[in-house]
Parts: structure tokens; C-alpha cells; sequence
């Protein structure tokens, strides 16, 4: 037996032994948890026996300290499901270090979570996301560091050793010196599209570690080449940061997509890696939770009217990217500042209790820091509690005066007179009120109008779309103060090239955070843009944040002769492919639709009996992906994705180029006119892992397809 068999067998006897300690912790776990669940039935039930006739003392009980027990049950419930994960495959890794000036070596074996005995100081699992992890991801042996709550720790790393572990039986391991590459990487690239993201905890390269655990209180910026591991970095960051910083992030971290497709795409990705409950909102989502909906062109249409190049729509777009539009809008915020309100005195019964002077100076000075519409709400307050103030002093007066008068008047004159004071008093008191109710009105001018509207005639009434969120936004948070509710302390932005200055600006303003994982491709801006993607220099767009800004280059997505093919449609930063190997790109020109459908239909079911589970046929929009997948519904089966809230679950199925961002499929064939800009073109060149097709129809497209 070699050295290789007896190591294996080692690890099998190790593996077995993690295992066993996995069924005995969930067999533990499953009594605490039925005793905590036994508890908590038979003290609710005393509790609303007790109380049933009080009704404050049973929603005490929400408050008392038996409710521990449920935050209890809640996270047993948790390590439940992390052990059932284990039990399938307990980790993935193992590393052998040696502390300076040590004798004694230390194994570490990382998985997807981590796992403690109950009173055990040392881990049976390490988890990914701790921090002598790090050491595994750091891509070569030798001295080396992590950073740990008590400061940077030196160790020596001796061995590296990644495992294939499949239904909890070991099928293979593999010692490496250098990156986590050759055997895994190469396995785990080859897979499937859905089970990519899930399995990347095993691959992760030392580059893209190094950005997960970046220091939390910075903002990083990835600019990556399609493939380049972006979305896995941004969500393992979030993943890492809660695992370290739960105390300070939980419930406060929003993650903002592209489009729904994409966001039901990553939405099992966290929950895998134990993270739940995370704020995840498309960017138009968002906006219309803070404004509603203000009869917005849908999403669609406008993307329709970028990928067909309408004119105005695309000078509309390019201008409101620009830095010139920002500073129309704040013109017209400093304009409003001026000139909205005519201030006017106050009167009240003819005399003036605020003078224009007074209240002026309340606009320019007291108030100045506060957005102009709170601004004049809160003067409007003011002169409220001023009227209020005078009418009460009148009242007391009229009061007091008819006291005395009641005083001084014998019982036959109260008798002849008292009645008629009554009514007198009655009557001056209610002139009081109606005057103070003129003054109030009087006040109409201080009324502030609907941002929205100003917005209208600021736009000149033209029709509403997307790219008049960020705007609307800016107004809403610079004129009223707007605010999200929630406390956000983390935001990541993924295909964030596509992300203008301002919007960066509006989530900033709405949230107050400071701290942002920002990642996309400046390649893959599809939309028109007035000069450098935003993205890129954010350190001059967000207040208070730390800016750093990094760029990766090598895909892992595609194979070689994709990623070549795609190097075709950049200008600079060309692709750096991991060498997989793979057919060649398939091209081909139609000249008839019959070939061209016929074509599509047979590669369809090639894909399908070598075992490919996702194939997308991506055209340059809309109107060409119903008009292809209609035709090649009447062949094999085919989901027409129309509408941005379908969710996609694998199959064959029929999009425009702007719901395929930001997504992968096992293999794609693309439907190109020539009329594509280059960057549409690299979009769709780069969303195939292992087999692609470049079919060139005539110009025209649609009408090509239906004539």
C-alpha cells in the first residue's frame, strides 16, 4: 500500500469519526430542542391562564425572560439545519500549521459551517468565514497570517489538503502547494450552472478572499471581467461579515440587483451559507417603496428602448447620467430655496404676531440646515403655536373679564343681565376661534406642493421611466429629508456598472450607510452613458466612505474558446481564461428563417441529451426573443421570458440580452444582427459555461423573422 492509499484511508477513519460526532450533536440538539419546546407550550399556557383576564400582563409575558427560551429554540432550530448540511459533506478542506517558535502542529478541517462539541474548546469544523480560514484561501505554504480578534497571528502552513466528499463518503483527495486549481477547480467549473454558486466555498481563489474579508468599515469597488467571481464575492462578503460582525450588521444589510430574474437566481445562494432573512431589492424596487409608483414606464419597455437605440430615449438616458443634470437639479432645489415661499406677516385680529423679517430669518438662518419642505413644516408648526398661544391668551382675557363682571353685579341684576354676559362671552369666544382659524388659512402660501410635481414641470411633463427614479429620489431626500426606516449599515450593489453617480448618491443620502461592496463588469454597461462608469470613482461621489478600487481579469466561468471568442468585443482588459477546455464557438449566418430555426431546434436537443439542464437563446431584445422562441416553441420546449418577475428554474428558455445580466447557463445560443454594440455583444458572448452558438441574422431582425 503507497503513502497515497494509507493518508486515504486515514482521512476515511477521520471522516467517519466527524460523522458520528455530527449524529450525536443532532441527536443532542433535538432533545434540547423538544425540552425547550415542552417549556415554552407549558409556560404560555400558564401564562394565559393566569392572565386571561389581563390583558397587559399576558403581552408582558413577550417581554419576560421566559421569551429567552425562544430565541433559544430559534437558534437550535438553526443548528439543525447547518448539521443536516454537514451531514451530506462535513467539510471540504484541511489544513496543517504550525505556530512560530511551536513544536506541535495543528489540523484544521473547514467546512460550510462550523461545529463545536458542547465544552469543547477545540473545533471539529472550522468554519469557512472564521478567521484562521484564511490560511487555507491564501493560495500557497509557508509562513503566513490572519488577522484574529486579538491581532495579526503567524503561522506556519504546512499542508493543504482539499477533499471530494459526496453523501458523506470520501471519493478523493488532493494536497496542493499553490492556488486551489487543478482537480477541484476544474470539477467544480465543469458543473452544472445551478450548483456553481452553492459549491464555490471549495474554489475560492486567493484574490477574490482577500476582497470577502476585506476590512468591513471599507467601501470596495470590483470592477471583474465576466466570469471573474464578482457576485461570489459580493455575497460570500455578506456572508463573512455576519458571520463576524453579527452584532452590529444583523437585520441591517441590503443587497440592490439588476433585474428579479437575477435576484430569484442568487436568492438560494446566502440561505445555503446559513444567512436568512437579508433585504434584497432591484434598485426600481426600492425607489417605488420610497415614492410609490408614479406611473413609471415599466422596466421592460424602457430596456426595450435602449437595446433598440431610440434616439431620444438614449440622449434622454445619456443626459440624465451626466453631471450637468445634477447640477440642473440643484439649480432648481437652490431656486426653490429662494423664491418658492412668498413669506408674508402673520396677523392675527389685525395685529401682526410674526413679522416677514422673523420668519424669513427662520428660512435663512434658524433653519437653514434642514431641507427646505421640513423646513417650512416646522416654521408652519411655529406659527401654529403662535396662533394657538394668542387665542389662548384672548380666551383667558375674555374669561377673566367676565368673572369680574359676574363678580361685581348684585343677584338682581344677575337675574336681569346674566344671561346676556353668557352669550356675550360665548360669542367673543367663538370670533377667537374663527380668527384664529383665518390666520391658519392665511397661511395657505407655506404649503408645500408634491415633489412629484415639481419634478413633471422640472421634466417638462414627458413621459416617466427608469432612469427618473434617481432623480425623483435626489428631490425627495434634498427638499422633505427623506429616509429609509430601516437601519442599513452594508449595502452591495451587484452589476453595479450600469449604476449612475446619482443613484449611488440617492442610496447614500436615503440610508446614511457608509459602507458599500460595489461589484460589476464596466464592460457590460448596457446602458448609454455620458462618461466614465460611476462605479469607478465613487470615492469622489460617496461621503465618508473609504474608496478602494480593484480590478480582476481571469474568468472561471467559460471555457477557453468562449473566453477568446468574447475577447473579441474588448478593447482593453481582455479576458484571462482558466484553461478549460471546450468545443469551439459554433458561428454561423442565416439567410433563411426555416435553416435558422431548424438549426436552433437541433442544437436544443444536442444540449439536452449531453445532460445540460439551463440553455438560453438570448437575442438583442424583446420583440426578436418572442418572435424566435414562437417559431421554436412549434419544435421542442421553450419558456419565453417576457416579463421580468418569471423565475427561471432551468430549462430552455428565450430572453433579451438585458434579463440574461448578470446570469449563467450551462450553454447559450446567441441570436446577433450586427447592429449590436460592442458591449452587448461581450454581454451575451460571456453567459455560457460550456457550449455557445453565434447565430447572425440579416438586419432588421424581427421583420427578417417573420416575413
Amino acid at each position: 500500500m503507497d503513502n497515497y492509499d494509507i493518508e486515504l484511508n486515514l482521512e476515511k477513519a477521520k471522516l467517519e469519526q466527524v460523522e458520528n460526532i455530527i449524529s450525536e450533536e443532532t441527536l443532542s440538539y433535538v432533545v434540547k430542542r423538544k425540552s425547550i419546546s415542552e417549556h415554552i407550550v407549558k409556560y404560555r399556557k400558564e401564562a394565559v391562564e393566569e392572565f386571561k383576564d389581563d390583558e397587559d400582563k399576558i403581552a408582558e409575558y413577550f417581554d419576560h425572560e421566559r421569551y429567552i427560551s425562544e430565541e433559544a429554540f430559534g437558534m437550535i432550530d438553526r443548528k439543525l439545519k447547518e448539521l443536516t448540511i454537514l451531514r451530506e459533506a462535513p467539510y471540504f478542506a484541511k489544513i496543517v500549521c504550525r505556530e512560530q517558535d511551536g513544536h506541535s502542529d495543528e489540523e484544521f478541517y473547514i467546512g460550510r459551517f462550523g461545529l463545536n462539541r458542547e465544552n469543547d474548546l477545540e473545533p471539529v469544523i472550522v468554519d469557512w468565514r472564521a478567521p484562521v480560514a484564511a490560511l487555507y484561501y491564501a493560495g500557497k505554504l509557508g509562513k503566513l497570517s490572519y488577522k484574529a480578534p486579538m491581532g495579526e497571528v503567524w503561522m506556519e502552513v504546512l499542508q493543504k489538503r482539499q477533499f471530494i466528499i459526496k453523501k458523506g463518503k470520501l471519493e478523493g483527495m488532493f494536497d496542493s502547494s499553490s492556488e486551489i486549481t487543478d482537480n477541484i477547480l476544474q470539477m467544480v467549473l465543469s458543473k452544472k450552472a445551478g450548483d456553481k454558486l452553492k459549491d464555490i466555498i471549495m474554489t475560492i481563489q486567493a484574490e477574490q478572499d482577500r476582497l470577502i474579508r476585506y476590512d468591513r468599515n471599507k467601501t470596495i469597488v470590483v470592477d471583474g471581467v465576466a466570469g471573474s467571481g464578482k457576485t461570489t464575492i459580493a455575497l460570500h462578503r455578506v456572508a463573512y461579515l455576519l458571520y463576524n460582525f453579527r452584532d452590529v450588521l444583523q437585520d441591517k444589510v441590503l443587497i440592490i440587483g439588476p433585474n428579479n430574474i437575477f435576484m430569484d437566481y442568487i436568492s438560494t445562494v446566502l440561505p445555503s451559507l446559513g444567512e436568512t432573512g437579508i433585504r434584497q431589492a432591484t434598485f426600481r424596487e426600492f425607489a417605488l417603496d420610497m415614492i410609490g409608483n408614479p406611473g413609471l414606464v415599466s422596466y421592460q419597455d424602457s430596456m426595450e428602448r435602449i437595446a433598440n437605440s431610440e434616439k431620444t430615449c438614449v440622449e434622454d438616458w445619456r443626459y440624465k447620467e451626466s453631471e450637468e443634470y445634477v447640477e440642473a437639479l440643484d439649480k432648481l432645489i437652490a431656486d426653490l430655496d429662494e423664491n418658492h415661499f412668498r413669506i408674508r406677516e402673520v396677523k392675527y385680529y389685525g395685529n401682526v404676531i410674526l413679522s416677514s423679517e422673523e420668519i424669513r430669518r427662520m428660512f435663512g438662518d434658524y433653519f437653514r440646515s434642514m431641507p427646505l419642505f421640513r423646513r417650512s413644516k416646522k416654521i408652519r408648526r411655529i406659527i401654529f403655536s403662535k396662533i394657538k398661544d394668542e387665542s389662548w391668551r384672548l380666551v383667558n382675557e375674555i374669561q377673566r373679564k367676565h368673572k369680574e363682571k359676574m363678580e361685581s353685579m348684585s343677584e338682581a341684576e344677575m337675574e336681569i343681565e346674566g344671561n346676556n354676559l353668557e352669550f356675550v362671552r360665548k360669542n367673543d369666544i367663538r370670533d377667537v376661534v374663527r380668527e384664529a382659524g383665518n390666520a391658519r388659512k392665511s397661511l395657505e402660501w407655506l404649503e408645500n406642493p408634491s415633489v412629484l410635481d415639481i419634478y413633471n414641470v422640472f421634466n417638462a411633463g414627458r413621459e416617466l421611466a427608469f432612469h427618473d427614479l434617481a432623480p425623483i429620489l435626489y428631490l425627495s431626500v434634498k427638499l422633505e429629508g427623506m429616509k429609509v426606516k430601516e437601519e442599513t449599515k452594508h449595502i452591495v450593489i451587484d452589476e453595479a456598472q450600469d449604476f449612475s453617480a446619482l443613484q449611488f448618491r440617492v442610496l447614500q443620502e436615503l440610508t446614511g450607510c457608509r459602507s458599500f461592496t460595489v461589484v460589476g463588469d464596466s464592460n457590460q454597461r448596457l446602458m448609454p452613458s455620458a462618461g466614465e462608469t460611476a462605479m469607478n470613482s465613487l470615492g469622489s461621489v460617496l461621503k465618508g466612505c473609504e474608496v478602494e478600487n480593484f480590478k480582476l481579469r481571469t474568468s472561471y466561468r467559460s471555457t477557453k474558446q468562449i473566453m477568446e471568442f468574447s475577447n473579441r468585443f474588448l478593447k482593453s482588459d481582455s479576458i484571462i481564461p482558466v484553461v478549460r477546455e471546450g468545443s469551439a464557438v459554433e458561428e454561423r449566418d442565416y439567410d433563411d428563417v426555416s435553416m435558422l430555426i431548424g438549426d436552433i431546434g437541433r442544437k436544443i436537443a444536442e444540449y439536452e441529451k449531453a445532460g445540460y439542464e439551463s440553455i438560453a437563446l438570448i437575442c438583442r431584445n424583446m420583440a426578436e426573443a418572442r418572435a424566435i422562441g414562437k417559431l421554436v416553441r412549434e419544435k421542442t420546449k421553450i419558456v419565453i421570458f417576457d416579463r421580468e418577475d418569471m423565475i427561471y428554474k432551468g430549462g430552455t428558455a428565450a430572453l433579451p440580452v438585458y434579463f440574461a445580466k448578470g446570469l449563467e447557463f450551462d450553454c447559450v445560443i446567441n441570436i446577433v444582427t450586427g447592429s449590436e454594440e460592442e458591449k452587448m455583444k461581450y454581454v451575451m458572448a460571456t453567459r455560457a459555461l460550456h457550449e455557445m452558438c453565434w447565430y447572425r441574422i440579416p438586419e432588421g431582425g424581427v421583420k427578417y423573422v417573420q416575413q
